[in-house]
């Protein structure tokens, strides 16, 4: 097709198949054949395939924007949440605000009672010999993550887990009806938390609602639906990818035994297999935006309103960038150039909290065993993720 074709027409079908490997070789086909490629599928939408390319969209904000969509497919409601969801400058003080409580002294604080959850909700695998780490382990750790860096009660946990496994599920299929109920068992949890520090107040270095609250925007307080949905997107949003990046690595180190053998001999390599893990099994497909203006890219007109992925599951596969892009290389030198997550003014905060937590949850598996190997049957993801939902594994305990 030409950049003055109309719409619609299709470059590819996302729809195909959700077994990550299919999906990872149409994206490798698209990067050598087509960059800046286009399906039909939910309504429409572009994907831009190339290291180069998802790098500088994601790095210019006035380009290309978050403001209009920022997820394919996106919440069947349209509610739009920041700062996910927010173009500079509305989206800066939510940002500026969570981020204080993710620095290195915060997380490292947080440390050794992670490991204790962690190691509390494997028990049940263990004493099992088996389960489906993705589902069971992988969906309950991230929960007692996220309640942590919130400050939220113990027995927050399990309902969140159970709540946002069910949103993810609700949302992939877009049921709208479920989609809102677990939602608004969210926003109860946000609204409460919320009027609790309202009353009470935490640091702000440690607290993100305290934060939140502390935080002005032109010298006025945030808005408070504003701030209860930034509240409301941090539920979530740890609680998508870990399962997936769990169940992906697990995949990996089933049937590399030498692999898993070398980390579990050696936890001082977990960090950086971790980068390497997170460049290959990136969880992402779907993460979008729309453009300010026309931009013609590699000869295809994208115009605004149109939504287009930055595929970062594909650019971390880009053999322009990395050696031998689909084999697991430690100590990759050029390790840093991975799009795990993302990149701009839109890059993940929770990144040092999701790297800390991979770390605990991989090197607690590995020390609690002797050796694990695939056990039944794998669910890949649905759009907007790539990777593995489901993932049985038999456990030999240590």
């Amino acid at each position: 097709m030409t950049a003055t074709d109309d719409r619609p027409f299709a470059d590819f079908d996302p729809l195909e198949s959700d077994a990550p490997d299919n999906a990872l070789a149409t994206y490798a086909r698209l990067r050598a054949q087509c960059p800046v490629a286009r399906t039909d599928a939910y309504g429409g939408y572009w994907a831009l395939t190339r290291h180069a390319d998802v790098t500088a969209a994601a790095s210019d904000s006035r380009t290309w924007i978050s403001s209009v969509r920022a997820v394919v497919p996106s919440d069947p409601r349209g509610l739009r949440r920041p700062p996910l969801n927010f173009d500079a400058p509305a989206h800066t003080p939510y940002r500026r605000a969570l981020d204080r409580t993710l620095q290195r002294a915060r997380i490292t604080a947080l440390e050794p009672r992670l490991r204790a959850h962690a190691a509390r909700e494997l028990a049940p695998m263990l004493a099992r010999g088996g389960g489906d780490v993705a589902q069971e382990f992988g969906a309950r750790f991230p929960a007692w993550v996220t309640t942590e860096w919130l400050n939220l009660p113990d027995d927050v946990a399990p309902r969140l887990a159970d709540t946002a496994t069910a949103w993810v599920r609700a949302w992939r299929r877009m049921d709208g009806p479920v989609v809102n109920a677990m939602s608004e068992r969210m926003y109860t949890i946000a609204r409460d938390l919320v009027r609790d520090r309202r009353a009470s107040p935490l640091p702000v270095e440690s607290d993100p609602a305290s934060s939140l609250l502390a935080e002005r925007h032109e010298g006025a307080p945030l808005d408070e639906e504003h701030l209860v949905g930034a509240l409301r997107q941090s539920l979530v949003v740890g609680m998508v990818a870990p399962p997936i990046l769990l169940g992906s690595i697990c995949v990996h180190l089933a049937q590399d035994h030498d692999l898993q053998e070398r980390l579990r001999a050696a936890p001082e390599l977990l960090p950086d297999a971790i980068e390497e893990f997170l460049r290959l099994y990136t969880p992402y497909r779907g993460f979008a935006r729309t453009v300010a203006h026309d931009v013609e890219l590699h000869g295809r007109q994208i115009r605004p309103g149109e939504p287009v992925t930055l595929v970062y599951a594909s650019a971390n596969r880009d053999a322009e960038v990395f050696d031998d892009p689909d084999s697991f290389v430690l100590g990759r030198p050029n390790i840093a150039a991975h799009l795990g997550f993302g990149r701009g003014r839109h890059r993940c905060a929770g990144a040092p909290l999701a790297r800390l937590a991979l770390r605990i949850a991989l090197g607690e598996l590995l020390a609690a065993t002797s050796g694990f190997v695939l056990d039944g049957p794998l669910e890949g993801a649905r759009m907007p993720e790539i990777g593995y939902v489901s993932v049985p594994l038999r456990l030999t305990p240590a």
